[in-house]
Formats: C-alpha cells, structure tokens, sequence
C-alpha cells in the first residue's frame, strides 16, 4: 500500500474528471486516492466508484453530505487519509491543473529533508517551466498572495495553489481537528494552525519546516468554479485568520490551542476503500 495518500475534493465534476488519468495514476502505485464527494448533485459519486472499483485497493471513495465547501472536503478526506495510516497526506485540485507527474518530486522532498513538514506548490512563471495563468486571475492572485504573506508574517509567494502535501505529524492532526474558520482559504488558515508553538503564532517556525517548490507545469482548466467575486470573499476571510490567529495569539497566549481544542461533530462520511 503506498505510504502517500493524495486528497482530490470533488464537487459537480462529473463532467470534468479525467477518469483515464485518475484510473492511471492510482495504477502507478504512486499514493492512494482519497476522493471526497462533497455533496455533489450530479453524477459524480457514481464516477468516483467507478474509478474506485477500478482500482480498489489504491482509491477510496469518502461521500459527505451535504455540501460542505472544498476547505470541508479537505480536511476531512486528510483525516480519513490519517486514519488508514498515511504518512505523507496532500491534496490536489479535481481539474488537475497541477498534473499528477508534479506529485513525486513533492514526495522525494519530504524524504530527503527530514525537518520539512510541508512542500506547496507555487505558480511561478520562469524559464524551462509551462505556468499559464489567465492574466487577470494571475494579478488578483498576487494582490491577494502578497497580503496573505502579510498577514502571516511570513515570505510565502504561493499559498493558493491547489497542490501540497504535508507529513503525518502530531501537530497536523491537531491542525485538522475542528472545522476551518475560512471556506475560502483554508489554506492559509492551516499554515497559521501549523505556526503555532504554546499557543501562540510563531511565524518564524515555519520557515525551516515549509518548502516552496515552483512547479514545473500548471494550466489554468476551463470550467473553474473560481469567480472574480471570489477574491472579495477570500479578502474578507483572510482578515478574520489574521485576527483569530496572529493578533488575538499575541494578546492570549492560548488562543491556537483554544481554537483546536472543541471537537467537531459533523455527520460521519460514508466511505468506501
């Protein structure tokens, strides 16, 4: 069974998934596949199975209902992935704007620095790599990017991408506990919960344990969920992480822990591996 488990969410993307190429990384022993149906309504359980019953013992199938967003659907196929004994656990976007082939120089990563804990693919346009971004979601992004490394303190020029892969640790299991406050960049909000250290943010302990790779080819997929109006949203949601996590731990020492300290109580998944 391979040591890696990779979390694609899905949701209404019955006619997007590349089955084929699905069917085929699950084949190349690689990672298991935890696909996550987040409530979907339309076909895409069915096309889950299908690509579960192909390769049943590298694909398993967790059904979440109702829709609970893509920061939900991530957190919980990353705890399922935990729970059947993964020891490096990623997720990666449904529409595979990141191909699959951009997973093991992540995973080799991880094996050769022993003190990462996380490597996130970043979008960076450079010679020798193939980044194509539409022109005015790839400046958006970088407003946003630039204010998220502002407000975690930290020199991040990606958080955003949809690929990253993270080791089993004590404190990732902690991180993924309770519900993320943000729907929108949870992403943000899990290196914020991975910063912490005695209850308090620490930016700087995330310098030697997070790993920025620029990947090598990335394409923006017609049919992306992702809106303009959307970048507003994430604006508004990154405001509260800064205040919940980084301003709040510097007044309350225990805030980071407060906040992972309730259990969450969601409705089981159903899931089939």
């Amino acid at each position: 069974m391979p040591r890696t488990s990779l979390v694609v969410p899905c949701y209404n993307e019955a006619e997007r998934l590349d089955v084929r190429a699905f069917q085929q990384f699950a084949e190349s022993g690689v990672a298991r596949l935890v696909l996550v149906n987040d409530g979907s309504r339309d076909t895409t359980l069915a096309v889950l199975e299908q690509i579960r019953a192909a390769v049943p013992d590298r694909v398993m199938v967790v059904d979440l209902s109702p829709n609970g967003g893509k920061a939900e659907a991530v957190r919980r196929g990353m705890i399922a992935a935990l729970e059947a004994g993964a020891d490096y656990v990623g997720f990666w976007d449904a529409d595979l704007a990141t191909p699959f082939k951009a997973l093991q120089p992540f995973v080799d990563l991880l094996d050769s620095i022993p003190h990462l804990d996380v490597v996130i693919g970043s979008r960076v346009r450079l010679l020798g790599r193939t980044i194509e971004r539409q022109a005015s979601r790839h400046y958006a992004g970088r407003v946003f990017a630039t204010a998220a490394s502002l407000a975690l303190r930290l020199p991040v020029y990606d958080t955003q991408c949809g690929a990253k892969i993270f080791r089993a640790t004590p404190r990732l299991k902690q991180a993924l506990a309770t519900p993320f406050l943000s729907k929108w960049v949870f992403d943000v909000e899990l290196l914020a919960r991975l910063g912490a250290k005695d209850g308090t943010y620490v930016p700087t302990r995330l310098f030697d344990t997070v790993y920025e790779y620029p990947l090598i080819e990335w394409r923006d997929v017609a049919g992306s969920k992702l809106k303009m109006s959307d970048f507003a949203k994430s604006a508004v949601d990154l405001l509260k992480i800064y205040r919940r996590y980084v301003r709040r731990s510097n007044r309350r020492p225990a805030v980071v822990d407060d906040a992972l300290k309730t259990p969450a109580t969601p409705a089981s998944p159903k899931t089939r591996a």
